[in-house]
């Protein structure tokens, strides 16, 4: 039997969810082959990750049709004999601030993107799993407290979010009907609002403008109605998620990963202000365009077949976000996204 590690490839490996995915598969004995084009990535991210020889970075667009053999320096991987095991598919721009100017990009990258990243999975036989969003489920609803896998949801394909949230939906439609006709192991994860370090300052995530205006006593201003609620996940707890879904029997279809406690955003913003202990006040703002009032997960699939759940409490991951852009507040704040 050979005693050569599983390959694992990720793209948008230097994004937020996507770089801390990377660090997890090589502490769990995987070599990593991360592909970035930085539209809303960052080398930061990954910085900890180059240093392991274990670990292969590439810069590229995925909506360009790309032979992983034709890489000199994947050379090491042999992935000419030894193919590629697992494929997670995170790459898609995921900007509040800049979705106009992403929109075309984003469009592509739902689409010929993901099929260029299926063809892949074909041609290596490959497991491969998508990172969804909640968004497929389009916005709260009155009448439905929790979103379970099987609600259709209703969105409008026309709206100007349409790129990214129908695009989401398609995405979902092709690894469906790849997996259909190729019989590839197909995972679907469907993310719900997620939070930690490496979000991206002055993007729209309220979140890490939250904590950075605190830290300096600054005005939070929260750019939402005074009675908007989310629910908010630990980036850990969905990078477990994704790795048991992986690992999960084929046929499973899609699950959800996210927090189901609903939280005013308020009140997240003044807990942020009492972890600090800043004399920050908070101010309410002009709405953001292309923020989307998002419903709940229902987790019990999750956790009846993957046997997980949510484990960091807000308090703690808070904390750990808090210190992340306390100790790297100086280099978050300058150019954020060119290398």
């Amino acid at each position: 039997m050979s005693d050569e590690k599983k390959i694992a490839l990720v793209t948008g490996g230097a994004g937020f969810i996507g770089s801390f995915l990377c660090e997890a598969l090589l502490q769990a004995g995987r070599k990593v082959i991360c592909i970035d084009d930085f539209t809303t990535g960052n080398v930061r991210n990954i910085e900890g990750a180059l240093r392991n020889p274990d670990f292969q970075f590439l810069r590229l667009n995925i909506n360009e049709p790309f032979d992983l053999e034709g890489f000199p320096e994947l050379l090491g991987f042999k992935i000419k004999f030894l193919g590629i095991d697992e494929i997670y598919h995170l790459a898609t721009p995921t900007s509040i601030k800049n979705f106009n100017k992403l929109k075309h990009h984003t469009l592509l990258t739902n689409s010929v993107g993901v099929r260029n990243i299926l063809d892949i999975a074909v041609k290596y036989k490959s497991k491969v799993l998508l990172a969804s969003s909640s968004v497929v489920y389009g916005g709260r609803k009155e009448d439905i407290e929790f979103f379970a896998e099987d609600y259709q949801g209703i969105v409008d394909h026309l709206s100007p979010r349409a790129c990214y949230d129908e695009g989401k939906r398609f995405a979902e439609t092709m690894f469906s009907t790849y997996g259909a006709v190729y019989g590839l192991d197909v995972k679907i994860a469907r993310i719900f609002r997620t939070y930690g370090p490496r979000m991206p300052l002055f993007d729209g995530h309220q979140i890490p403008d939250f904590i950075l205006n605190a830290l300096n006593g600054d005005d939070l201003i929260v750019n939402v109605p005074e009675d908007f609620k989310t629910s908010i996940i630990y980036v850990s707890d969905v990078v477990s998620g994704l790795m048991k879904l992986m690992s999960a029997e084929p046929g499973i279809g899609p699950v959800n990963f996210g927090s189901d406690q609903d939280l005013l955003l308020v009140d997240i913003a003044k807990m942020i202000i009492e972890k600090i202990g800043s004399t920050s006040q908070i101010k309410a703002g002009e709405e953001i365009p292309f923020l989307t009032d998002l419903g709940l997960p229902d987790i019990s699939k999750a956790k009846e077949k993957l046997e997980w759940m949510p484990i960091v409490r807000l308090e703690d991951g808070l904390q750990k976000t808090i210190e992340y852009i306390r100790a790297n507040k100086i280099l978050l704040t300058g150019d954020t996204y060119e290398i």
